[in-house]
């Protein structure tokens, strides 16, 4: 795995958190379970932060849009484009940067579930679980209202109760609660970087239903992680890919806001990256080669999360496997 691939994979994450769920697109396996977009309409207006937090989520999943929109970042100002477009129950939304770099990225699925079965049954539908756990570990609070894209907005601040987690800075759309702008906010409430969209153009809510992605068991690993911030899961996510060989292990945790990326791979199989700390835009990564299971072994944890954070993840991890 090379800096450049981990700062694609980072890339594309952040502009994913604008354009759909924060969790991995969905396998294109039939589900029956599905979500009327419709039952939006008629559902009453949010009262709370939480509410207000879950019909974002709900809307960024329902809407069909087409949108411009800035990045203000570490790089300076980047300008892109944004579409979402709902077909046969199954989402799709793309990001074009229009200067710089050419680069597009896209997201095709279901809604997602935050986790796989537990103690309780079923893992709920990532909406309405990232608005419930986020309740647990941010403080949620409303605003004033402001004008973006020429849209009425509402604030919503969410700050963490902890320090092992960045905050977020969300205006919502008070007539469709889509985010118009939001910000990654650091330890001291800095931006790290700001999404915004410049303009909306008609958003739609779409007339029917959205697929639910089926019940998924985590995957097991020769793996534990000794310490995650309270709150992290591991993800019934598949994360093989062709950019990966075989012997490359991905794993996601994610609080609902916050994901955590794990990659384990063998010395002999990896592209070497230095041991320590990679600064990625606003992502951090932490590399460690150590000696794992008898065989030397690259681990590489990244995320939108404080550095010390990234390192003692890295550290805690204790291989099982014989």
């Amino acid at each position: 795995m090379t800096a450049s691939r981990l700062c694609f994979i980072a890339a594309s994450c952040l502009v994913g958190l604008l354009i759909s769920s924060v969790l991995p697109a969905a396998s294109p396996e039939s589900s029956e379970e599905r979500f009327d977009c419709r039952t939006l309409a008629q559902a009453p207006a949010p009262t709370s932060a939480q509410q207000w937090l879950e019909r974002s989520l709900w809307a960024g999943h329902c809407y069909r849009y087409d949108a411009h929109a800035v990045r203000i970042g570490h790089d300076g100002v980047r300008t892109l484009t944004l579409t979402h477009d709902v077909h046969d129950g199954i989402e799709r939304g793309v990001a074009s940067y229009l200067d710089g770099p050419p680069m597009v990225f896209e997201r095709r699925g279901r809604i997602g579930r935050l986790g796989g079965p537990g103690e309780g049954g079923e893992a709920p539908p990532s909406p309405a679980g990232i608005a419930e756990r986020a309740g647990a570990l941010y403080r949620l609070q409303l605003g004033g209202e402001e004008r973006i894209a020429n849209r009425r907005a509402l604030r919503l601040d969410i700050a963490p109760l902890d320090s092992f987690r960045f905050g977020h800075r969300l205006w919502l759309d008070q007539a469709t609660g889509l985010t118009l702008k939001q910000s990654l906010l650091d330890e001291t409430g800095r931006p790290l970087e700001t999404f915004q969209l410049t303009t909306l153009e008609q958003p739609r809510l779409h007339q029917g239903e959205i697929r639910l992605d089926r019940q998924r068991e985590v995957p097991t690993d020769p793996w534990r992680l000794g310490w995650l911030p309270e709150g992290f899961t591991a993800q019934p996510a598949d994360t093989r890919s062709a950019r990966h060989g075989e012997g490359v292990i991905h794993r996601l945790y994610s609080d609902g806001l916050a994901t955590l990326s794990l990659f384990v791979s063998p010395v002999n199989e990896a592209e070497l990256l230095a041991p320590g700390l990679h600064r990625l835009g606003v992502s951090n990564a932490a590399v460690r080669h150590r000696d794992l299971g008898g065989q030397p072994r690259q681990l590489v944890v990244m995320g939108e999360l404080p550095p010390r954070v990234l390192l003692r993840v890295a550290d805690s991890l204790v291989w099982e496997a014989p």
